[in-house]
């Protein structure tokens, strides 16, 4: 597929600046994947309506870290920018790196009394690898800032906006955006109603901010992140699928990781994930912590997830591809133009889809 196949046209007045108050007070756009229609709720919390007793819902638990630095090139004293992506050991980090020249070989010098960083590598782009004159992961809250989307032009009054309500291990560059629709009450009230909650990680690091600039889709390649499925969640997961129960995805970063998952349960890898199916059609996941590149597009055999809540994607983004290979990409974009007629906000801070 060509990568003008993801592209739709959205003006700079739909992108949420802000968040609504209360979480769940978003609104929530329903599509079906089997027929295309689209059902329009007022309210997020309208999503009790289309889970069912004995369904689960996977939730992502990562946090997002204080990533974002600021920093001074030694040698000449010109203004750079740091956003950690990903701590490589004790002192060295992979980061996305803003400022003139600051090539390999650079030195960097932050706030905090004796703490500098040379630039050990230069990657793609603005990637960096930095090797810092000691550990920063306690200096981070002191230092850092939690990095909002370069889309985003509205500080947000209170950071905690930008973590969901069940975010426990830090660790992320971005939000897990899906999940901040949820408040505790309404968890609570799914769990009333008879779902059942599992959990996974998946730290969001730099595929959440690359662009895709291949003209072939199927040529991008993702960068890999950290993801990791307990046992004991995998085990839920099975039990869900055995009794008939639906899994439901709360984003994107969750569906990769299940999917991730499903693949290495049938004992391949991503690059065989586009394979057709074997002759039984699901198999259990299996408890899994590594890095994961999966990347997923249309013509992916979707394995684990039976319905995903997720957000409103960038155009041209893998984001936007994933939930194409889902619920197909017509029913994509016929979705995203009658939300924009409706009004609906986009992007992180915006309203919710759900699509089952």
């Amino acid at each position: 597929m060509n990568l003008t196949d993801f592209d739709y046209e959205l003006p700079e007045s739909f992108i949420a600046q802000t968040p609504v108050e209360p979480r769940d007070a978003s609104r929530l756009l329903v599509l079906s994947r089997s027929t295309g229609a689209i059902t329009h709720r007022e309210r997020f919390t309208a999503i009790i309506d289309y889970l069912h007793p004995g369904d689960v819902l996977v939730l992502n638990t990562t946090r997002v870290f204080p990533a974002r630095l600021k920093a001074h090139k030694i040698e000449t004293g010109g203004a750079v920018e740091v956003l950690l992506l990903r701590r490589l050991d004790e002192r060295r980090w992979r980061a996305l790196v803003g400022g003139r020249r600051v090539d390999s070989g650079t030195q960097l010098q932050f706030a905090h009394a004796g703490l500098t960083a040379r630039v050990e590598e230069t990657l793609e782009e603005a990637e960096r690898i930095l090797q810092f004159s000691q550990p920063i992961d306690d200096l981070l809250h002191q230092l850092g800032e939690i990095p909002l989307p370069p889309y985003i032009n509205t500080p947000l009054a209170d950071t905690e906006r930008y973590q969901t309500v069940f975010a426990r291990q830090e660790g992320s560059a971005a939000a897990p955006t899906a999940g901040l629709h949820f408040t505790s009450e309404l968890l609570h009230a799914l769990r009333a109603k008879g779902l059942r909650f599992a959990h996974c990680t998946l730290h969001i690091g730099l595929g959440t901010f690359k662009p895709v600039r291949v003209e072939q889709v199927g040529a991008h390649r993702i960068h890999s992140e950290w993801a990791a499925l307990s046992a004991d969640d995998a085990r839920i997961i099975n039990e869900t699928k055995l009794a008939g129960g639906r899994v439901i995805a709360v984003g994107t970063t969750v569906a990769r990781t299940l999917e991730t998952a499903g693949i290495l349960s049938e004992g391949g890898t991503p690059e065989t994930a586009y394979q057709p199916a074997a002759a039984c059609p699901w198999r259990p996941v299996i408890a899994f912590e590594r890095e994961t590149d999966l990347f997923i597009y249309p013509g992916y055999r979707w394995r684990v997830v039976d319905a995903l809540i997720t957000n409103f994607h960038l155009p041209r983004s893998t984001l936007l591809m994933m939930v194409s290979s889902f619920a197909g990409r017509e029913n994509i974009l016929r979705a995203y133009e009658e939300a924009k007629r409706e009004g609906y906000r986009f992007y992180s801070l915006g309203d919710a889809m759900f699509i089952g």
